[in-house]
């Protein structure tokens, strides 16, 4: 389940309170006394039957007792009644019950769960828990937990799994002024998970943010899809418990033993577009930040230049330390910036970032230079900070802040952060700045946190949101001889392939390999030696030695063939005495790769019990453990997300080219990362891989080393990614009847500049109708909006025209679209809208037509149950079109002039 019956959970117009009680310090109690006290609008209905009220309110001694159904029903009573109950309740029609009662950890437990999971599938009835906090949401007066305050209503939304995690964050926010939309404790997550609740929150219009405190991911591709979703509408923000607990696991190639699950959740937090923070403190620094009115400037801090205004030179320069070694970076003043700034400030200031404007400063002084500094729009964000003297008056200064800040309109507000320093002294100053929702802090290194929350946030949504260049329609590869090598390895019971059978793989898919021969013994391995000339390298090879180097496997720079076969018998030897099971299959003999503006990297892959494939790339050679440098990412991949893999890794800098040394062929590593991205997408059986080095210099890259194990997949190719690769399968040549061809395939992110060609071919009549208003220019966030999809829950199709070839056979070619179709289905999979755009030239001709028939087929296929549209009740075409395919027209509820058609599919 996802959404279905949430409603019920977090909207429920009547709750019955199973084990509300009157005995003093028991969570019955306090619950009773916390839902009886919120305000709720609906009947609140305690069940005990020992009590005769509870709260001034008539107790029932049973469910079946309750005068009416409730929607929801809150269970506070023993682990081993629970699975009984929720049967009573789901009989009764109660569509949803938060489990309060704890004890189903253990074994027992777990087959306690199991059961109430049961009892509530029949009823579609939505659990929260066990083991739950509860659930508040102050807007409806609702306040179903055993919280010890009650919290303040506001625009933010809490899902934690921690319930203590959540009243201490209602403390902290109390003293703020900083109130929450919801506060969910989700507990055990028997059924509803991070996943649901962030689908639901992403679509409810009074949330901003929403902050998650997890220990565990249960769905993996579900969070990936809601995260997706929900971050392109507003921040999401995580901080994951248990780092330190959760080691790198145990492996055997480089990239196993890099990889831990918690470096697995950050790069699919990144790849969601989710804010990760570290810790309580910075969670907590970032609902600050998040809790301001300026959160609609998040885009302009996504440069991070932070001018720093403050009356001590001191503290500015800690502040710049700590923006510095965060990522950020000191704005430059603009001239006419510190020309306005001299008439100002006395002569002694600072006349550069950080902005210092001296001990006595007054409060005039900080209103004027605020008001200057907010004029610069090389500034993304401002800090004002504040150091107590007796000269100056800083609460009158933060009262000056506050109010210059609140005259200027919002949409010229640059954001701004406060930190006055100092403790009881500047408590009235915080409590203004908090009653003006003007982030302020502590210290200056909470302060420059919670700016470069702003400037990461704004990052996430730049990659959310960036289209990438366009890459060929498909690489040279040749998956036929990769599978049979791999199940060449799996039929005789291998592991491990070979070095010489993970080159040819890898091979395979376009990845250039270097020259490399097998030999079955040392007279044979002088020969390859002597057919290969110059310096060779000789390895040995084994299906039981992963780490040659370290036993004294590989040898370099060999020059003559006999000493390559002497070496070979040496090495034969060595390994005998060291590994005296290992079975030895010869040798591989291969050209040296040499050159002076040569690096060696790594680039590789490993499966993660969660998110299942994690692609790897960093420094390489022997001392990649030691060098810790690497990054990891989610596939499937693009251009755009293998720079930015690439870019997180401190050899990225060396790459550019630094000290004279030129700039490797980054776009060669790119290409390399995409096509290591394809082969693991299509082969289920590679579950770690790793190239170590992949040698990268101005002209080229080539892999020296390949490692590869398999093993008998426990999911198809598809299902065991996090995230839903490119769907090739779509693609087919279909015909208009008049003959002409197109190729009609899934959308993909790079169509962007295609679509918005498409878009200015249209007529303006056609645009009206199709957007319903007038619209000059579809903008680059309306475009990457249907362009960059999530294929497990969307889909687009695009028409693009073909060319023909000399037979007039169509012949695929990257031609102009002409059309696109695209429908968008909610997360239970019930009911998809669909939209539809053709260049005005090509209406009438059946390609609207052909885009729809074949997204109902794809809509059939995903056994999606109804499919709706919007249509202007004077696009005549449109509705001719929808009745020659059987939807049916129904009045809009919302605007007269739009008729809604359905077509109901899943038994058609």
């Amino acid at each position: 389940m996802t959404v279905r019956n949430l409603d019920y959970l977090l909207k429920p117009s009547s709750i019955a309170v199973i084990g509300a009680s009157r005995r003093p310090n028991t969570i019955g109690a306090v619950l009773a006394r916390n839902l009886f006290h919120a305000r709720f609008k609906g009947p609140i209905m305690p069940v005990n039957p020992h009590e005769q009220a509870i709260e001034g309110v008539l107790t029932y001694p049973s469910v079946t007792a309750l005068p009416l159904v409730p929607d929801l029903a809150i269970l506070c009573t023993p682990a081993e009644t629970v699975p009984g109950l929720i049967a009573e309740l789901g009989a009764r029609g109660t569509k949803a019950a938060v489990i309060i009662s704890a004890g189903f950890g253990d074994a027992d437990g777990q087959a306690l769960r199991d059961k109430a999971l049961v009892a509530a599938r029949p009823h579609l009835m939505r659990l929260l828990g066990p083991n739950s906090l509860g659930l508040i949401v102050p807007g409806l007066g609702l306040n179903a937990s055993f919280a010890h305050v009650a919290p303040n209503r506001g625009e933010i939304a809490l899902v934690a799994q921690s319930g203590a995690v959540i009243t201490a964050m209602i403390d902290w926010a109390a003293t703020r002024n900083i109130g929450f939309s919801h506060l969910i404790s989700i507990g055990d997550t028997a059924d509803v998970d991070f996943g649901d609740l962030i689908d639901h929150l992403a679509n409810e219009p009074d949330v901003r943010a929403i902050l998650l405190y997890a220990e565990a991911v249960v769905h993996a591709r579900k969070f990936m899809s809601a995260a997706r979703a929900a971050a392109r509408q507003k921040p999401v923000i995580v901080i994951k418990a248990g780092r330190s607990a959760e080691a790198a696991r145990a492996a055997a190639t480089h990239t196993g033993a890099l990889v831990g699950t918690d470096a697995v959740y950050s790069a699919a937090f990144r790849r969601a577009g989710v804010l990760r923070v570290n810790d309580l403190g910075e969670l907590f620094d970032a609902v600050q930040t998040l809790s301001i009115g300026a959160m609609a400037a998040f885009g302009r801090a996504g440069a991070g230049r932070l001018a720093i205004l403050t009356n001590g030179g001191g503290i500015g320069v800690l502040a710049t330390d700590a923006l510095i070694a965060d990522g950020g970076r000191l704005a430059e003043l603009a001239p006419e910036t510190t020309a306005a700034l001299d008439q100002v400030l006395p002569k002694l200031w600072s006349r550069e970032n950080p902005i210092d404007i001296i001990s006595d400063a007054p409060a005039k002084r900080y209103a004027d230079a605020l008001e200057i500094l907010m004029k610069d729009r090389s500034i993304d964000a401002i800090l004002a900070i504040n150091c107590p003297t007796a000269i100056g008056d800083s609460f009158w200064a933060a009262e000056a802040v506050a109010e210059t800040y609140a005259k200027l309109p919002r949409h010229s507000r640059t954001p701004l952060l406060t930190c006055w320093l100092g403790d009881g002294a500047q408590a009235e100053s915080r409590r203004l700045f908090a009653a003006h929702h003007i982030p302020t802090y502590t210290t200056p290194n909470s302060a420059v946190r919670g700016f470069m929350h702003l400037v990461r946030h704004a990052r996430n949504q730049d990659l959310l949101m960036q289209t990438p260049p366009s890459v060929p329609d498909s690489f040279e590869i040749d998956p036929e001889r990769a599978r049979a090598l791999i199940d060449d390895a799996l039929r005789d019971g291998r592991d491990w392939l070979t070095e010489f059978e993970a080159k040819q793989v890898i091979a395979a898919y376009g990845i250039p390999v270097v020259a490399t021969h097998r030999a079955a013994d040392p007279d044979a391995a002088a020969d390859a030696a002597r057919s290969l000339g110059g310096p060779v390298a000789l390895k040995i090879s084994s299906p039981d030695l992963t780490h040659k180097s370290a036993i004294g496997g590989v040898v370099l720079d060999l020059g003559e063939p006999e000493q390559v076969g002497a070496e070979a018998t040496r090495m034969r030897e060595r390994i005998a005495v060291l590994e005296p099971d290992a079975r030895i299959d010869g040798f591989t003999v291969q050209e040296m790769v040499r050159g002076a503006d040569q690096h060696e990297l790594v680039v590789g892959m490993t499966e993660d019990r969660l998110f299942g494939p994690v692609l790897m790339f960093g420094l390489g050679g022997t001392g990649v453990e030691v060098t810790d440098d690497r990054a990891l990412a989610l596939p499937p991949l693009n251009l755009m997300l293998a720079h930015d893999l690439m870019a997180r890794t401190r050899v990225w800098r060396l790459l550019q080219g630094v000290h004279g040394r030129p700039a490797v062929a980054t776009d060669a590593i790119a290409d390399v990362l995409l096509k290591l991205s394809q082969l693991v997408i299509d082969f289920p059986e590679i579950v770690e891989l790793d190239i170590n080095p992949l040698v990268a210099d101005p002209n080229r890259v080539i892999a020296l080393d390949a490692r590869v194990r398999v093993a008998i997949p426990t999911a198809p190719g598809a299902r065991r990614l996090a995230i839903r690769p490119y769907p090739k399968n779509l693609e087919e040549i279909a015909r208009l009847p008049d003959g002409t061809p197109f190729l009609l395939r899934p959308v993909r992110p790079e169509d962007e500049p295609g679509l918005q060609a498409l878009f200015e071919r249209m007529t303006p009549e056609d645009i009206r109708l199709r957007f319903f208003a007038p619209k000059k220019h579809l903008s680059h966030y309306a475009a990457a909006r249907l362009t960059q999809i999530d294929y497990d829950r969307e889909m687009g199709l695009v028409a693009v025209a073909l060319d023909r070839d000399a037979d007039g056979q169509p012949a695929t070619s990257h031609g102009p679209l002409r059309g696109i179709v695209r429908i968008a289905a909610d997360p239970d999979n019930q009911h998809a809208e669909f939209a539809v755009m053709v260049q005005s030239d090509f209406t009438g001709h059946g390609l609207g037509t052909l885009l729809m028939r074949k997204i109902l087929d794809h809509a059939r296929s995903r056994g999606i149950g109804e499919v709706t549209g919007q249509v202007l009740r004077e696009n005549t075409g449109m509705l001719k079109l929808a009745k020659s395919l059987g939807f049916r027209r129904r009045p809009s509820t919302d605007d007269p002039g739009v008729v809604e058609v359905a077509l109901g599919i899943a038994d058609r």
